[in-house]
C-alpha cells in the first residue's frame, strides 16, 4: 500500500496547519524531519531539513496501525500556518521514496476500506464538512455516528432470520423443523418493510435539510415582495421601485431560519403583461413558486391568491403600514408583522423536518424502495398459500442485498469515485 500525505487543513495562511501522512512509511518519513518518534503519542519537535536547517517547531502526533482514522500508521504534523512552511514540508515529503500526494477523499476511502466507516458514514462525513446550519450539522452527525448502518444491520438480521425459516422448509422438509413458518416470516417481513418504507418517505425532507428549503414570495406587482425579501435578507438584495414590473426574474437569497437552511425566492408580480420580457419573468416565477416547498402569498385588500394555496402556505395581508387586512398583516418597509411571518414559516418547516429519518440521499431512497418491493412480493407469495418457497427465499435475499447496498457492502463500486471526488484533498 502506498504511503500518502496531504495538507489536511485549508489552504492559505492560518494560525495552524496540519499535514497528515498515512501508510506503512508514515513514521519513517516523519522521523526524517523530526527524529525518532513514539509508536503512538504526541511530542513537540523541531523539524529540520536534510541539511539540518530548522524548518519549524511542531506538535507531532503518531497513531499506530489499527488505531487511526484510516486504519494505517498515521502521523500528523501540526505546523505554524505559514504558507512557506507548509510548502517546504510538503516538498520534502514528496521527495521521500514511497510517498505520494493523496488524492481527493483518499484518507476517508482508506478508512472505509479498513472498516472504520461504512459508506453511509462516509456520506455523513461529507455532509458534516459542508454543513452550514445547525439542522444540517445534527443530521450529518446522526449518519456519521452510524445510525443508518445500525438500522440496516437490524433489518438485515430480520431478513436473514426470515430467509433461514423459509429455506429450512425447502432443504429439510423431512426433518424436525417447524411445519408452518408463514406467520413468523410474515411478521418479520411486515416489521422490516414498514420501517424501510418510513425511512424512504423521510428522504425528501432530509434532502431539503441538506440542500435547503425553497420559500417563494408571490403576489401581484408592487405588492411589496422585494421589500419583504430585503427586510428578511437584511440587505438590498432586490431592486425596489414604485413602478410595477421591476422584478423580471427570480431573485434568490439563502438564509437560515430557526437552524434550517432556506432559499427565499422573490418572483415577478403575477399579472397579464404585453411586455415580452416581463412575461417570461412572470412565467418563470410562477413555475418556481409552484415547485417551491412553501409559498408566502402577499395580498392587498380585496385580492385573492393568484396561484393555488397549498397546505402549509402562509397567506398575509401586504403593506400593513398603509392598509389593513384580516389575519396576519405585514409591512416589509417598517418590519411590522415580519417576525410573526418568519415564525409561521419556521414552524411549518420545523413540522416537516420532524419527519426526517437517517436515510438522506436519493440513493438511499431507491435502495429502500427496491427492498420494500421485494418484500411485498415475498409477502404476497406467502399469503397466496402456493408452494413458492423458492421464490420467497430469493425475494428475501434480494431485499437483503438492497439493504446491504445502503452501507456499501455490495453493488456500490460505480458510485464510490463520485462520492470521494466531493471530498477535498487531505480528507
Amino acid at each position: 500500500m502506498d504511503t500518502i500525505f496531504a495538507l489536511a487543513t485549508a489552504q492559505g495562511k492560518a494560525g495552524l496547519a496540519v499535514v497528515r501522512i498515512s501508510g506503512p512509511l508514515a513514521v519513517a518519513a516523519a522521523e526524517g524531519l523530526a527524529g525518532p518518534l513514539p509508536v503512538a503519542g504526541r511530542s513537540l519537535r523541531r523539524l529540520c531539513d536534510p541539511d539540518g536547517a530548522l524548518i519549524d517547531e511542531a506538535l507531532v502526533l503518531t497513531f499506530a496501525a489499527g488505531a487511526s482514522f484510516t486504519g494505517d500508521e498515521v502521523v500528523e504534523l501540526h505546523l505554524h500556518g505559514s504558507t512557506v512552511v507548509v510548502r517546504h514540508v510538503l516538498s520534502l515529503l514528496s521527495g521521500v521514496q514511497g510517498l505520494r500526494q493523496a488524492e481527493a477523499g483518499e484518507f476517508t476511502r482508506r478508512a472505509m476500506e479498513a472498516g472504520r466507516l461504512d459508506l453511509a458514514q462516509v456520506e455523513g462525513l461529507a455532509d458534516l464538512i459542508d454543513a452550514e446550519t445547525e439542522s444540517q450539522r445534527r443530521q450529518a452527525l446522526r449518519v456519521l455516528s452510524g445510525a443508518l448502518g445500525d438500522k440496516a444491520e437490524g433489518w438485515r438480521r430480520g431478513l436473514i432470520r426470515a430467509a433461514a425459516l423459509i429455506e429450512a422448509t425447502i432443504d429439510f422438509a423431512d426433518e424436525d423443523v417447524p411445519v408452518d413458518v408463514t406467520p413468523e416470516v410474515l411478521s418479520l417481513i411486515g416489521v422490516v418493510s414498514a420501517e424501510m418504507r418510513t425511512e424512504a418517505e423521510g428522504v425528501r425532507i432530509a434532502e431539503r435539510i441538506r440542500e435547503g428549503f425553497e420559500v417563494a414570495i408571490v403576489g401581484s406587482p408592487n405588492v411589496g415582495k422585494s421589500t419583504l425579501l430585503n427586510r428578511l435578507a437584511g440587505r438590498e438584495a432586490a431592486i425596489t421601485s414604485e413602478y410595477a414590473g421591476t422584478t423580471r426574474d427570480v431573485i434568490e437569497v439563502r438564509m437560515e431560519l430557526d437552524g434550517l437552511p432556506v432559499t427565499m425566492l422573490d418572483t415577478a408580480g403575477l399579472r397579464e403583461s404585453e411586455d415580452h420580457v416581463e412575461g417570461i419573468g412572470i412565467a418563470r416565477g410562477k413555475a418556481r413558486a409552484e415547485a417551491a416547498d412553501l409559498r408566502i402569498h402577499l395580498l392587498l385588500p380585496g385580492e385573492a391568491p393568484q396561484i393555488g394555496v397549498q397546505p402549509g402556505d402562509v397567506v398575509a395581508a401586504a403593506k400593513g403600514d398603509i392598509a389593513t387586512g384580516e389575519g396576519l398583516s405585514i409591512s416589509g418597509r417598517t418590519g411590522a408583522g415580519v417576525d410573526a411571518l418568519v415564525e409561521a414559516v419556521a414552524a411549518e418547516l420545523r413540522n416537516r423536518a420532524a419527519g426526517v429519518g437517517v436515510a438522506m440521499r436519493e440513493r438511499h431512497r431507491v435502495a429502500l424502495l427496491r427492498g420494500v418491493s421485494y418484500l411485498d412480493d415475498a409477502a404476497r407469495a406467502l399469503e397466496s398459500g402456493a408452494a413458492l418457497a423458492d421464490l420467497v427465499a430469493e425475494d428475501l435475499r434480494s431485499a437483503q442485498r438492497a439493504v446491504d447496498s445502503l452501507v456499501g457492502r455490495i453493488d456500490v463500486e460505480q458510485i464510490l469515485d463520485e462520492i470521494f471526488a466531493s471530498f477535498c484533498i487531505g480528507k
